[in-house]
């Protein structure tokens, strides 16, 4: 079995696309996107419209219709993305790349599974920060534009709520919000407690 490259940048394809932010990828079911660069956002949506986070992905990771029997599911582009085509005969190169979507949503369940929001979004900001953050000199850099309704979508609170506990985060010097929707996570000791 031939292994997928541990890089996105290894794999090159004539089928190599660009797409803006908060455009969606076109959903093919016989093949699979592998994210280049960029961060896209996996969801589904209810009955009433509600918007549902499935995950949260980056480079190396693949996403795709054949990921998820749901019906409404789609691929929401958080930042601007490069990404490569795979089609179904390529699959099988693509192993290492299914294993780690497999850890990185089951993860993100563990996440939202926990019982108070307060731990579940600060939880989400180490999951963030440990996945897509830059390191900075006052933390980890969260640049992914996500606003407090994608925040609350993600972790299935309201909107106001999220806001209000990311304001207490702040006052506690546990983030720093900054323009253009970033976050920093600032370091903290590994046996620090915060209380919200």
């Amino acid at each position: 079995m031939t292994a997928f490259p541990s890089s996105p940048n290894q794999y090159t394809d004539s089928t190599q696309k660009i797409f803006a932010r908060r455009s969606f990828l076109p959903l093919k079911n016989d093949s699979l996107w592998l994210i280049k660069t960029g961060v896209v956002r996996t969801i589904t949506f209810e009955e009433d419209g509600t918007s549902r986070t499935l995950g949260l992905w980056g480079n190396g990771d693949i996403v795709g219709k054949a990921l998820s029997l749901s019906c409404s599911y789609q691929i929401e582009c958080l930042t601007r993305v490069t990404t490569t085509l795979l089609p179904q005969h390529s699959w099988h190169q693509a192993t290492e790349a299914m294993m780690r979507h497999i850890q990185h949503y089951g993860k993100l369940i563990e996440i939202l599974q926990t019982r108070q929001g307060e731990s579940s979004l600060f939880q989400l900001l180490v999951w963030l920060s440990n996945r897509f953050g830059q390191p900075v000199e006052q933390g980890q850099l969260i640049d992914l534009g996500l606003t407090h309704q994608d925040i609350a979508d993600i972790i299935g609170l309201t909107r106001v709520t999220v806001t209000r506990m990311l304001n207490t985060l702040e006052k506690q010097g546990i983030i720093e919000r900054l323009p253009g929707k970033s976050i920093v996570l600032h370091e903290q000791n590994p046996f620090w407690y915060y209380e919200i």
